[in-house]
């Protein structure tokens, strides 16, 4: 168990969906709160035994087989072991555990709604579910997330985003963004000459994310350059499309990496790839690989979406493309590996625009005083 102040605040986060390491729930909100002096634990749907690591305790139910038993039978198992932990605090990560927000909060325990996505927007950009029906369904799903999120203690999202439109329902609302832990992926030195002429991609292999555009793109670009490919495919339709693609003998596939091996790769490449379709949940999202590929020190291409010119061009660190188009993708990628000296001079860029704003301490100050100030009101 933690060894923590007997006064000290119980705060339980749940999460019914995520892994019980996840970068955001785990290695940044729990970690810090953990080192900031609460009391934290941390439910998880994943089937793998309790244990106590870095001040936290893990405890885990069982794992759904499907994402219908996750949203039904996990959710509540999720649900039953926190009212158990009687905390005074419950920070919940998943839109399918609404529905025991209110119960947890009629134990007299504060509620927090963490929203990494905007769920209704997010259900827009399914493109196996009829139009008409998801329109109805993300319209169900908006009134019923406000009815629950108007009545909880407080709302936090990932970004400024998905803050105002909470902001709207609930007054006690903040986003506390995803920025990289600094020094997690960059090295000491970043040395250009032992750079291999390749970019990289890094995260779900999907058509909405723009990774068969990618691959189309390795056809046109000039030289032996490579497109280093990290992640799992979500699906077979893509992954056929991908391995079909007259590019695709340009790319290294090297699947699921960790951390570490994400760091190194990132050591090798001259830029960082995020080319992600215009779908109403991406053109105000601010992906986690933007700023990881920043704070590694390498250039970003990024989708030509306001918010992103703004991060990317805006700190001069990248180039914004059209990411259906792989004649655009092709050039921007032929352009950083052709001239390394302005590869570099965005990277350094892009890499103190994390150190000096993007980082994930400025954040963690932020996580704290809000939760201070919610013990505040609520004392």
């Amino acid at each position: 168990m933690n060894q923590q102040d007997e006064n000290a605040t119980k705060v339980a986060h749940l999460t019914s969906a995520h892994g019980r390491f996840d970068t955001r729930i785990y290695l940044k909100e729990c970690k810090s709160l953990a080192a900031n002096g609460f009391d934290v634990s941390l439910v998880v749907a994943d089937g793998l035994p309790d244990e106590s690591r870095d001040g936290i305790q893990f405890y885990g139910v069982e794992k759904g087989q499907s994402r219908y038993t996750r949203m039904r039978r996990s959710s509540r198992l999720v649900y039953l072991k926190a009212k158990s932990l009687k905390a005074d605090v419950y920070h919940l990560h998943d839109p399918e555990l609404l529905p025991y927000a209110l119960k947890l909060q009629k134990q007299g325990a504060r509620v927090i709604f963490d929203a990494h996505e905007d769920l209704p927007k997010q259900l827009l950009s399914k493109p196996y579910i009829n139009p008409l029906v998801r329109r109805a369904i993300a319209w169900l799903l908006g009134v019923y997330e406000a009815y629950v999120c108007r009545r909880l203690s407080g709302v936090i999202t990932a970004t400024p985003t998905i803050r105002d439109k909470f902001a709207k329902i609930n007054t006690t609302t903040t986003d506390i963004n995803n920025y990289p832990l600094l020094g997690e992926l960059s090295t000491e030195s970043s040395d250009w000459v032992r750079k291999s002429p390749s970019v990289c991609y890094i995260g779900g292999i999907s058509t909405i994310r723009g990774c068969a555009e990618l691959v189309e793109a390795m056809q046109s670009v000039g030289g032996p350059v490579k497109l280093q490919m990290a992640g799992n495919f979500t699906d077979s339709t893509i992954e056929s499309r991908c391995k079909q693609s007259g590019g695709w003998e340009r790319v290294n596939y090297l699947g699921y990496l960790n951390r570490e091996e994400v760091r190194d790769l990132l050591a090798v490449s001259m830029a960082g790839l995020v080319t992600f379709y215009p779908s109403p949940n991406h053109v105000d999202a601010q992906p986690n690989k933007m700023f990881e590929y920043m704070s590694s020190g390498i250039p970003v291409i990024g989708s030509r979406f306001p918010l992103w010119q703004e991060i990317i061009e805006g700190n001069n660190c990248g180039i914004c493309v059209d990411p259906l188009d792989p004649e655009e993708v092709a050039k921007a990628i032929s352009f950083i590996v052709q001239n390394p000296d302005t590869a570099e001079s965005m990277g350094e860029n892009g890499k103190r625009a994390v150190e000096e704003r993007y980082n994930w301490g400025v954040e963690e100050k932020r996580l704290i005083d809000y939760y201070t100030k919610l013990n505040e009101r609520t004392s």
